[in-house]
């Protein structure tokens, strides 16, 4: 089973949103796991992970981790050309490096041409930065690029940010 996670903030919750599946070309998921936290984090620039963690791992809580083969992310697994861990970097540390994981972010950053790959889907002009851990970064890559949908961000991953903000504040 691959399994995506995204949160979203607001009024000092965070909603976490995982959409598993089975096949990466899947273009409706197999489950939808939800999960609301109080009192998160506030924002720490350069340390994101800090204030994600926490929600990722709670939900985790309600998943075999056995049957998990991999996690995407919404954000990146290594940070820049020396290898500094961002979130996806934090939760393979978290799960014992046991489970590979993929990071799909919508921005890119100047420090990060090694440790990421820019992915056009679709007719789009701006590209998803792939990142990856536990896993080499051409097949992540392949992976999402072979991801159902005809736009910039895979269908499955489309619905797991629509359902973060659903009925939220």
């Amino acid at each position: 089973m691959i399994i995506a996670f995204d949160t979203y903030y607001y009024d000092n919750k965070a909603k976490t949103i995982g959409v598993s599946f089975n096949k990466w070309e899947n273009n409706t998921p197999i489950e939808i796991y939800s999960e609301i936290i109080e009192g998160v984090a506030e924002y720490e620039p350069g340390s994101f992970y800090k204030r994600e963690m926490p929600c990722i791992l709670s939900l985790l809580k309600k998943i075999n981790l056995d049957q998990i083969d991999f996690i995407i992310v919404d954000g990146y697994v290594i940070l820049d050309d020396d290898g500094k861990y961002g979130l996806g970097g934090h939760l393979y540390q978290n799960l014992n490096e046991k489970i590979p994981i993929i990071g799909v972010a919508k921005s890119g950053y100047d420090s990060n041409k090694l440790n990421s790959r820019a992915l056009l889907r679709g007719e789009s002009k701006k590209p998803l930065y792939i990142s990856a851990v536990g896993i080499e970064l051409d097949l992540a890559f392949e992976y999402i690029k072979s991801m159902h949908g005809n736009y910039r961000m895979p269908t499955l991953l489309q619905i797991m940010d629509t359902k973060t903000k659903e009925n939220c504040g």
